[in-house]
């Protein structure tokens, strides 16, 4: 492990900042112990209830490549962006902070965990963008890193950005960091006390959790039967418990809730 290796980027943003002053998540020599899933499972996994785009960063010098078409349209941009700082740029300034500090909570989470598992991650939180219409609209951001060099360095990761604005404008200012293919973290961290945000009284269980964000996807009890390996009704009993612990009635409901409370 190199502790002295930095990156840098042709046109700088504040991100490089936080990255370099965790060298160990850009240049580490541990191991995957499972192989992480392929890119399509990566996109297919991702929630996106609404417009959404992707794109993959070259993360030694913050470059852009495999943008989605959406972008252009949801941002009201006439090209696609080259740098990172470009797509930063879009970000409201007062949630910049906030940005900021989400990433170094992700960094300092998967360090825990283990740079063995890194690739098997997958980080979210929201902020604010500006649109096409010229005014700011909350966005769900979801991150993975999806390959590094034979001696350790990250390549690249693919983030994800999807329109919520529809669903809620309110920023649940919380950190999730959970495990995708066959990891099954749940780690919900709090960047600070909402104190307007009244909490589901009983919690979600783990399975709870995972069935909420199938049911996000729009998957049916009987898709999640298949996905998970349970029987129908276990599926239709943890979905009547989950609607009754969020006091929901319906699955749109749920979903503005969960975005609110920081559980997908």
């Amino acid at each position: 492990m190199n502790e002295n290796y930095q990156i840098s980027s042709k046109k700088r943003h504040p991100l490089l900042k936080v990255w370099n002053a965790y060298p160990q998540s850009l240049s580490n020599t541990a191991k995957s112990i499972s192989s992480p899933p392929p890119i399509e499972q990566i996109i297919g996994e991702m929630f996106a209830m609404g417009d959404f785009y992707y794109y993959a960063i070259n993360i030694p010098d913050s470059t852009i490549i495999s943008p989605h078409i959406n972008m252009l349209k949801i941002h009201g941009l006439n090209r696609f962006p080259k740098y990172l700082k470009e797509i930063i740029d879009l970000i409201h300034p007062d949630d910049l902070d906030f940005v900021m500090e989400a990433e170094k909570i992700t960094i300092e989470k998967m360090q825990e965990i283990g740079w063995e598992h890194q690739q098997n991650l997958k980080c979210s939180y929201c902020f604010r963008m500006r649109t096409h219409k010229g005014n700011y609209e909350m966005f769900h951001h979801q991150s993975l890193h999806i390959a590094k060099s034979e001696d350790g360095r990250l390549l690249q990761a693919v983030n994800i950005h999807t329109n919520i604005q529809h669903i809620t404008q309110a920023n649940s200012y919380i950190v999730l960091v959970v495990g995708i293919g066959n990891r099954s973290d749940f780690h919900q961290i709090h960047y600070k006390k909402q104190t307007d945000k009244q909490l589901p009284q009983n919690a979600l269980t783990k399975r709870e959790i995972e069935i909420l964000s199938l049911l996000a996807l729009g998957n049916s009890a009987k898709q999640i039967s298949s996905m998970l390996d349970l029987s129908y009704h276990t599926i239709t009993t943890h979905r009547r418990n989950i609607f009754q612990k969020t006091d929901c009635t319906k699955i749109s409901e749920l979903i503005k809730k969960s975005l609110e409370w920081g559980l997908i």
